[in-house]
């Protein structure tokens, strides 16, 4: 690699990649409560699913630094990260508006919980196969 050259490349986010790890633990615990034990903690697994991937979106937004730069200037990156963070609040929301003691089942809730599940799919995918760890420099 020349020396001129910038070396700005995107790295796996460990603490996401834990998020997803939880989340697939969960998935698993729902199965096996379900198949072996003959419980349905879904719904219970469902608002888990929900605030843990919320929290792994506000994590990888890093408000912090978002609302600091944001007060300087905005810029492309102040937007994705605001972008992701407004993700990260809403599938909290979700989460908890998914409780079975609230539980609402109407069709824009259930379209919100959805584009939830399929942002996180598409994260996973951009986090496993495509972002590659950064070199070590020696």
């Amino acid at each position: 690699m020349k020396e001129d050259e910038p070396t700005n490349q995107t790295k796996i986010s460990k603490p996401f990649v834990n998020i997803l790890a939880i989340l697939s633990i969960l998935g698993f615990t729902s199965i096996i409560s379900h198949t072996l034990l003959n419980t349905d903690i879904s719904q219970y697994i469902e608002t888990l699913w929900l605030t843990i991937l919320g929290l792994g979106f506000i994590i990888e937004s890093h408000p912090l630094q978002i609302f600091s730069s944001i007060k300087n200037r905005f810029q492309e990156r102040n937007f994705t990260a605001t972008t992701t963070f407004i993700i990260g609040l809403l599938a909290i929301i979700a989460g908890v508006l998914s409780l079975p003691q609230i539980n609402i089942q109407s069709p824009g809730f259930l379209a919100i919980k959805g584009i939830m599940s399929i942002i996180a799919i598409i994260f996973i995918i951009i986090q496993t196969w495509i972002l590659k760890q950064k070199p070590l420099s020696t």
